[in-house]
């Protein structure tokens, strides 16, 4: 399977969409766990941030782990302020479909979500993830830590291990520091929560990540 040439490229930031001040509208109030899906949160959470593919399954990934207050689809990684989901999907922000955790560090710790991360999906497609094809489908980790990069980095190196001995090939995951995170539109978030034969694209390698 090849990517057409304008689905593979990253897009130059001087070339992207100049986008809005406004944010999108959405209820805030998660389908499955019944808590905000936006700030404030409570003290004691701790936010985590994933592109794996399509964000409607890898939302539902994370909102099913014990300990996980809320997630929240949306855009980030990209340059576009406030993008609609036709934007992202042109190319032309910039930006990663991804998926965030809001997590109560008492019950489920950064691992258990790295783990979910590498497991759910194949990291070594580069601009797709199975037949979805673009650079919004790329792998990515964005931390919000000094910590949470050094967990991310040695995750990749355990996981290449892994993969590498089931003849798998070399991991193109982005690592890097999380910048803004913009809301997807209200029918994106719990997506398969509120579709449950809804369109879910993603598979994991048979690798384990074993920490």
């Amino acid at each position: 399977m090849f990517l057409k040439p304008e689905k593979a490229k990253m897009i130059k930031p001087e070339n992207a969409l100049k986008g809005r001040t406004t944010a999108m509208d959405i209820s805030g109030i998660h389908t499955v766990t019944g808590n905000s899906m936006q700030a404030p949160f409570p003290a004691s959470m701790e936010k985590a941030l994933f592109g794996l593919g399509c964000f409607w399954g890898a939302e539902r990934k994370f909102w099913s782990l014990k300990g996980v207050y809320a997630t929240a689809v949306g855009y980030s990684a990209g340059y576009t302020p406030n993008p609609s989901y036709q934007e992202v999907c042109s190319g032309s922000t910039g930006h990663n479909e991804v998926v965030l955790v809001i997590y109560d560090p008492a019950q489920i710790n950064y691992n258990t979500l790295l783990k979910t991360f590498w497991e759910s999906h194949n990291p070594t497609q580069g601009m797709r993830q199975g037949n979805d094809q673009g650079t919004q489908y790329r792998s990515g980790i964005y931390t919000y830590s000094d910590h949470q990069q050094q967990l991310a980095e040695h995750s990749k190196k355990v996981f290449q291990q892994a993969l590498a001995d089931k003849g798998l090939g070399v991991i193109t995951t982005e690592i890097k520091s999380a910048t803004e995170f913009y809301y997807a539109e209200e029918y994106h978030q719990q997506y398969l929560d509120k579709n449950p034969n809804g369109y879910c694209g993603l598979g994991g390698c048979g690798a384990i990540l074993d920490m």
